[in-house]
């Protein structure tokens, strides 16, 4: 039997595989099943932090001061630079570690069928084509078709889903997933960067947040810079209409560009997110990115990944459907009778936790024999005994009870019903059947699974959502089953199924539609990076929140990936927040503490710019007037230390957050920056005038300070 290759063309014998020849060209043309790291040099990481406005104006006032022959002042700056960009480079380096957590998934060992013979070689040496066996507990370490064989598979890493999916032969498994039962043959159809898995991996290598620290202290600089641009030009222009040498009013403009180096400005930064990062992990969140801190006060979007936030991760019986004169009890008891609690399924645990919930006497039978569930047969089937008699119990998928059963006409009608009405809000349907023996099965009923939102979910989304935070739902599951947790988590009812949204967010443009939806189903990894991308497209702050694999390239694009408490390790590198607690509570928490943080912020920057339009036309308008500089560039250096970091006490201020996302204004903050300067410079200019006139200090000039007013 052969089948098609990856060119189309038949190129591999199930019988024999591939032979070695062949295998080693095939490496050679699609390379190793690993993903490329793509990694920038450590020296140009470095060398970035020497390039940006604040370290441009640092290196431009240390120049000035060489050639000013000042050398003290200049090594100082140099110094402050170089500590920057030390300090920078080294936080840096300590940031995700998500690509090597992904690479290692998929070094695992492979049974592969080559020259006739089996074989097991490491798993990054797969090639398209291979020959692979697959049985009960493999990861599966590369996309492939199943050509023989019938197996249940674990791809909740991968997409999502809270159920495993049975597969059988012509269908796809997905690198990253893993077997829970069964036995299959299948050929290899993707390696590496191709895979499904190894997309994820490339996802999370490009996703880069948006930096709004940066791009508000970028404008903060820049107003600064406007400032002391004009105070300078005005002081030149005033200089040399008087004939005064322009080499003379170098060091004014020395000092007017230290005045307006925000000095304390990241420092001022790392200790209110140090603070608020301190207060968090207090209510059990860990952040790895303090600016995640300052993000989350500005965040207006929440996508939340269904399983692990909105839900329990935890399958429950969501209703029970008794048939043919039995109980509800009957149906929860034989199917806990079916389970076997050691073996861990979520299925079983259902059950046996609902009999506990119940008080139904489990202790009172005694286990014979057990089959666990076969993907050939689709149930799990067991006998016990009880008081001296043995009982057989089964349960399964509907149509395996009903070939087990072969109910009469009457019943497999009811049966049809119960299943159609529970079906339509998106819960998998089981039955139930219990006998003196095998052969002679009834139906008891039917039970509905679903994984049960937590308690809490629906109250936290609508305080979120009093907070101004959109809360979008994102699923692997099919389109009823999310539309039924979205219900009762308080959601609403507009969720989108995601193959028919996919080839629009692929485009340039984000439709609105992302928008004004509340959810999407049927989403697989890269569907949640575009549904973030898209949102941050059209000027959202996106948090996502998540706790697998499949959630890694979105974790790390959005400004704020929020990593569940049962969060795999991919998961939590790929993050800026890592949850201790379950559900909402924690992100509620980070929103409030983001905004609280971020009015302290503002508060420091209201006081530097008050501060620096102070400064600046004081000492272009003392000058103007007395003709002298009223202060040193060494004494500017000290004052701007002394007062800059004087005021970090500000990041300890009590303060109340915002009931809407912040949003950095900075020309709202300059022009009341400007209101109380202008105010404070009157105030010094009083002063100045004081110390000449009436202090006696106008001796040391040349001429008196009042006339030039006059």
């Amino acid at each position: 039997m052969d089948s098609a290759g990856p060119s189309g063309k038949p190129s591999t014998d199930l019988v024999n595989g591939l032979s070695p020849d062949e295998a080693e060209r095939r490496l050679h043309e699609y390379g190793y099943n690993e993903v490329p790291e793509k990694s920038p040099s450590p020296l140009v990481k470095f060398a970035t932090k020497f390039w940006g406005i604040t370290p441009w104006m640092l290196e431009l006032t240390a120049a000035m001061e060489l050639v000013l022959g000042k050398h003290l002042e200049a090594s100082f700056i140099v110094g402050l630079l170089a500590f920057n960009a030390v300090a920078s480079y080294l936080q840096e380096e300590k940031a995700s570690g998500a690509i090597q957590l992904l690479k290692q998934r998929l070094r695992v060992n492979a049974r592969v069928k080559r020259a006739g013979s089996w074989a097991l070689i490491p798993g990054r040496e797969l090639v398209p084509g291979d020959v692979l066996r697959l049985r009960a507990g493999d990861m599966i370490p590369a996309d492939v078709e199943l050509a023989q064989g019938q197996v249940s598979v674990d791809q909740s890493t991968l997409t999502g889903e809270s159920f495993a999916v049975e597969r059988k032969g012509g269908e796809a498994l997905y690198s990253g997933s893993i077997v829970t039962a069964g036995e299959a043959t299948g050929l290899v159809t993707a390696t590496g960067a191709r895979t499904y898995y190894g997309r994820t991996v490339e996802l999370v290598q490009i996703a880069r947040p948006r930096l709004h620290i940066e791009e508000m202290i970028g404008n903060v600089v820049k107003w600064l810079l406007i400032m002391v641009g004009a105070s300078t030009a005005l002081g030149m222009g005033l200089a040399i209409a008087k004939g005064m040498d322009p080499g003379e009013i170098a060091p004014l403009a020395v000092i007017l560009l230290l005045s307006a180096i925000p000095v304390a400005l990241p420092t001022m930064f790392t200790i209110s997110m140090a603070l608020g990062s301190l207060e968090l992990s207090r209510k059990g969140a860990i952040v790895t990115r303090l600016d995640a801190i300052e993000d989350a006060a500005t965040m207006d979007v929440v996508c939340a990944d269904k399983t692990g936030t909105i839900t329990m991760n935890r399958l429950s019986l969501a209703d029970v459907l008794p048939m043919g004169g039995h109980t509800k009890e009957d149906v929860v008891l034989y199917g806990a009778l079916a389970s076997q609690e050691a073996n861990q399924d979520p299925i079983d645990l259902a059950f046996i936790s609902k009999a506990k919930e119940m008080q139904l006497p489990l202790g009172d039978y005694r286990e014979a024999a057990f089959t666990p569930f076969n993907p050939s047969t689709r149930m799990t089937e067991a006998t016990v005994e009880e008081g001296g008699r043995r009982l057989y119990v089964a349960k399964g998928a509907v149509n395996a009870m009903l070939n087990l059963c072969r109910p009469s006409r009457a019943e497999s009608e009811e049966l049809g019903r119960a299943v159609e009405e529970l079906s339509t809000k998106g819960y998998r349907m089981l039955a139930v059947a219990w006998g003196t023996a095998k052969e002679d099965a009834e139906l008891v009923g039917t039970a509905a699974l679903y994984d049960k939102p937590r308690p809490d979910s629906a109250q936290l989304v609508s305080e979120l959502k009093k907070l101004g935070i959109s809360v979008k739902m994102l699923t692997g599951d099919a389109l009823p089953i999310a539309k039924e947790v979205a219900r009762q988590a308080g959601l609403g009812a507009n969720i989108r199924r995601m193959s028919d949204l996919k080839g629009s967010l692929q485009k340039e443009g984000a439709p609105a539609i992302v928008e004004e939806a509340e959810g999407f189903a049927e989403i697989y990894p890269e569907d949640k990076y575009l549904i973030v991308k898209s949102l941050q497209g059209r000027g959202h702050v996106v948090g996502m929140t998540g706790d697998g694999v499949n959630d890694a390239p979105a974790l790390r694009q959005a400004e704020v990936g929020i990593a569940v408490s049962n969060a795999t390790d991919v998961a939590k590198k790929a993050s800026s927040t890592v949850l201790a607690v379950e559900g909402f509570a924690g992100i509620f928490d980070l929103v409030v503490i983001g905004r609280t943080v971020y009015q302290r912020i503002t508060s420091w920057t209201i006081n530097k710019i008050i501060r620096t339009f102070k400064r600046v036309m004081f000492v272009v308008l003392a000058f103007i007037l007395t003709g002298k500089f009223v202060v040193s560039t060494f004494n500017m250096i000290l004052l701007l230390f002394l007062s800059d970091y004087v005021t970090l006490s500000i990041s300890t201020d009590k303060v109340r957050y915002s009931q809407k996302p912040e949003r950095w204004r900075t020309t709202g903050l300059v022009e009341l920056g400007v209101l109380y300067g202008s105010l404070i410079v009157a105030e010094s200019l009083l002063m100045l005038y004081l110390g000449i006139d009436y202090l006696g200090l106008g001796e040391r000039y040349v001429f008196s300070f009042w006339p030039i007013l006059g």
